[in-house]
């Protein structure tokens, strides 16, 4: 099943400028504008994937065709990149919109809230208003997710999953106590390497490191993969986990308790990202929640070797949610 999982599911690659910053969409299922389709055709929902820290797409999309397949390709499924953190290929057309906001107009646009301004811009821009959406968070993406919420109670969210969820105390945790020095006092550092060992290397010897090291890992892409060794991009990437450490400090519980019906936290057994401290704190404030455990040994990266089993838990939790919206988009075709 996963392997004609992969096979089918077609998937376009955009790269738009959003908020004058080029970002790199991946779009599981037949619609690439969901403006264009006829009223009548147009799905009732999407999922809108934020990835973590650096938020390269093309590993998400084994994980985004599985969920795709797995909610009977009735949704259209989306992963965006984080702004700065993608540059389009030579070869490959930018698009804009003349909604699109001016760069300026976000202020620090690379850091923690500009990049929850940036999914905001994108939403406002590219999805009609009355869309109903689910929205996945990973790691990172799951305080932008949660920042979303609070800043934009007008979008029709019925439901945001946060997973290995980082939206607390990270510069106290195993890898934030690490990361922090790095992260906070070294990164010019990390930048002048970056730039001095990288950007002098042709683009056909950092493609070809890319993919030996991809291939010994067993990581499995589609997509172009070399921004992995972009100098642009990792600097801002690494920009964006110094704001981290700096700023996700206390967890935002008015934003959770005003929206917990629509949330479901899956925190990790072994996650040096996320303690399972943090699990027993967050179950312990809100026992009410949806605040799950992992039972399987997930790591914190799943979308490397086990994106299956969360797009299958992820498909499973959805299903009530999914059949309400199938049932009423039946009730309106036949009414018409």
């Amino acid at each position: 099943m996963d392997s004609s999982i992969k096979e089918e599911v077609p998937v376009h690659e955009e790269f738009i400028l959003c908020c004058g910053v080029e970002t790199q969409v991946l779009k599981c299922g037949p619609w690439t504008n969901l403006f264009n389709e006829q009223r009548a055709n147009r799905p009732k929902l999407l999922i809108f994937i934020i990835t973590g820290n650096p938020g390269f797409c093309s590993f998400y999309v084994p994980f985004a065709k599985t969920l795709y397949s797995l909610t009977n390709r009735h949704f259209p499924v989306w992963v965006i990149s984080h702004a700065g953190h993608a540059l389009a290929p030579k070869d490959k057309k930018i698009l804009t919109t003349s909604d699109d906001s001016n760069a300026q107009e976000i202020k620090d646009i690379y850091g923690l809230q500009g990049q929850v301004e940036h999914k905001l811009a994108f939403l406002r821009t590219h999805v009609p208003k009355e869309m109903k959406l689910v929205i996945i968070g990973h790691s990172i993406g799951c305080y932008i997710s949660l920042e979303i919420l609070k800043l934009a109670p007008e979008l029709p969210i019925i439901r945001s999953f946060l997973l290995f969820p980082t939206i607390e105390r990270l510069s106290e945790t195993p890898n934030g106590r690490i990361a922090t020095p790095l992260l906070c006092w070294l990164r010019y550092a990390l930048y002048v390497f970056g730039y001095l060992l990288l950007k002098p290397w042709p683009e056909k010897i950092r493609s070809l490191i890319t993919r030996i090291g991809l291939q010994m890992m067993n990581v499995q892409y589609e997509f172009s993969v070399l921004n992995i060794l972009e100098p642009f991009c990792i600097a801002n990437a690494v920009y964006l986990g110094g704001q981290e450490m700096m700023k996700v400090v206390e967890r935002d519980n008015e934003t959770i308790r005003a929206h917990l019906s629509k949330l479901t936290f899956y925190y990790g057994t072994m996650d040096a990202w996320c303690p399972t401290k943090y699990y027993e704190d967050i179950k312990k404030d809100f026992p009410e929640g949806d605040i799950r455990l992992c039972e399987k040994k997930l790591p914190h990266a799943f979308i490397i070797h086990f994106y299956g089993e969360m797009a299958g838990m992820i498909a499973d939790w959805l299903k009530d949610d999914l059949s309400k919206i199938e049932a009423l988009t039946h009730g309106s075709v036949t009414d018409s």
